[in-house]
């Protein structure tokens, strides 16, 4: 990007750079010293494993106050040689944290995309801070980068990096990719800002999406609110033409690392716990339900289906077992805290009338996993129950889906999951609103034989494997600039650390 930086040498590497709100590393304070672990979350998931062995670079918010940042960076050399790729940390103050990221991002537009603007607050300070923040990321991106990259620039926090870029005088490809849903147009012209957005998400030069439906309403807006832009359809894409590039739209599904999910669910560790799972739990289908603390997930609905369902059919009694497991997030913010308390107080009246001598029907986990209990959870389960009001895709249903390797498992999920879309066919459908439909489904997974739960289970696995990880990067970075990974060569002298690398995807 830096022209003076790697002018002029058409041999120079091509690297991968991957801008987020936060770097894929958690920092620790350990015996005074700062360390760091992997972090967690669906995009850590999903590009730590296209990096780590290519010496890209990742940018993004430090977890830390801009006070640290000195400290931050001596141990970022560090960190980038245990992960496998150079990391850049944007320094944030308190304020910008409050505002951009508490504020705009998650009190305007997580709400509004996920089609809940009664929980939005159209602050406009949030919205001046959210344009700063996002010329700094620009600068740093400007300043660690050069002419030979590719960038690729990931969710809503970010959506004006490429606007900011472009004012700096940047004209090389960006791209960008919105992991969250997009709202259709009656929901998003109630953003006070929509003219700007859009206006600054036409300044890359590809935009992906999950879903056809995130696309579709993507469109919608862009054509009921930009007159001057013209929208034509090519090639599985649209193309938007602007006063100054054409940008092209697609959809591209984000996956997991299947064999290595698959690969670790067989290891000795992972087996053995899952075995202790079983012991403590004999006689039961285990159902299993884990997300991060969030409004979006769905788990006050899906617990009183729940309880509907050992209410209507009381054969389920003492045979199921509910493991419902909540990794805690953001429980500063009231609503978070309010949700928390709603779901202790859903989990106590239900095992307050259900259990009996040897048995409680829900048991409730409200901190991390370890990869090993993850693994071993998702392993166990005999039937996944994931049911969000909204999702943008939802890796843990493709990761439930890897680690059943017996195959016995049954997927109950979300219509509103983006990850429906591709597995629809075997998965058991369900409205999560539907409190009685998501018994009916519960008690359907129940009672299915071994038979159906193995052909719907493989034909699961197979969609999930074809379209992985890699398949996801490949077409993303096709069809922003015609390469795939053989164009960022693997760097074989770097053995990784998986431990470090390893991340989960609630």
């Amino acid at each position: 990007m830096n022209e003076h930086s790697n002018s002029g040498n058409p041999d120079a590497p091509k690297r991968l750079i991957i801008v987020s709100n936060r770097l894929p590393v958690v920092f620790e304070r350990q015996d005074g010293a700062l360390t760091f672990r992997s972090g967690s979350g669906g995009l850590v998931t999903a590009l730590a494993p296209v990096l780590r062995d290519r010496g890209g670079m990742w940018i993004g918010w430090s977890g830390l106050s801009d006070s640290q940042q000195e400290e931050v960076n001596t141990v970022l050399k560090d960190s980038s040689t245990a992960s496998g790729y150079e990391l850049a940390a944007v320094p944030l103050s308190e304020e910008e944290l409050e505002l951009y990221y508490h504020g705009f991002s998650n009190e305007i537009v997580w709400p509004l995309f996920h089609d809940l603007q009664s929980h939005c607050h159209f602050v406009p300070e949030y919205w001046h801070a959210y344009q700063r923040v996002n010329r700094k990321f620009a600068e740093q991106v400007f300043a660690e980068t050069r002419s030979t990259d590719y960038i690729w620039v990931h969710d809503y926090h970010l959506m004006s990096v490429a606007y900011e870029l472009r004012t700096m005088g940047v004209n090389a490809p960006l791209g960008f990719f919105l992991h969250i849903p997009f709202p259709p147009p009656d929901i998003f012209i109630k953003l006070p800002w929509r003219f700007q957005i859009l206006r600054a998400l036409l300044e890359y030069d590809l935009i992906g999406f999950q879903t056809v439906r995130d696309k579709r309403n993507f469109i919608q807006c862009v054509r009921m609110l930009l007159k001057d832009v013209s929208v034509r359809s090519t090639g599985g894409f649209h193309l938007c033409t602007t006063e100054h590039r054409e940008v092209r739209i697609g959809v591209f599904p984000i996956s997991i690392d299947y064999n290595e999910f698959e690969r670790l669910a067989r290891s000795r560790e992972v087996s053995e716990a899952a075995w202790y799972i079983h012991e403590d739990l004999p006689h039961q289908q285990i159902v299993l339900g884990i997300d991060r603390l969030d409004y979006t997930k769905g788990i006050p609905y899906r617990l009183k289906a729940f309880r509907n369902a050992l209410r209507r059919f009381p054969e389920l009694q003492e045979s199921m077992t509910l493991v419902q497991v909540v990794v805690p997030s953001r429980t500063d913010i009231p609503k978070y805290n309010d949700l928390k308390v709603e779901i202790e107080r859903l989990v106590s009246e239900i095992n307050g009338e259900f259990t009996r001598s040897g048995w409680v029907p829900i048991h409730y986990i409200f901190r991390h996993l370890t990869r090993t209990e993850l693994l071993a959870y998702y392993r166990t389960a005999e039937i996944a129950l994931i049911t969000p009001i909204k999702d943008g895709m939802n890796l843990v249903s493709k990761e439930y889906c890897a680690c059943n390797i017996e195959k016995n498992g049954v997927l109950i999920l979300s219509e509103f999951a983006g990850a429906v879309s591709q597995l629809q066919k075997n998965a058991l459908l369900v409205n999560p609103y539907d409190i009685e439909g998501v018994a009916e489904a519960l008690h359907q997974a129940f009672t299915m034989n071994y038979a159906e739960r193995g052909r719907r289970m493989r034909q699961l696995r197979v969609t999930v494997k074809r379209n992985d990880i890699y398949h996801w990067v490949e077409s993303f970075l096709g069809a922003a600039i015609s390469r795939d990974l053989s164009d960022y060569p693997l760097m074989t002298e770097y053995i990784p650390d998986q431990e470090n690398v390893f991340g989960t995807s609630v």
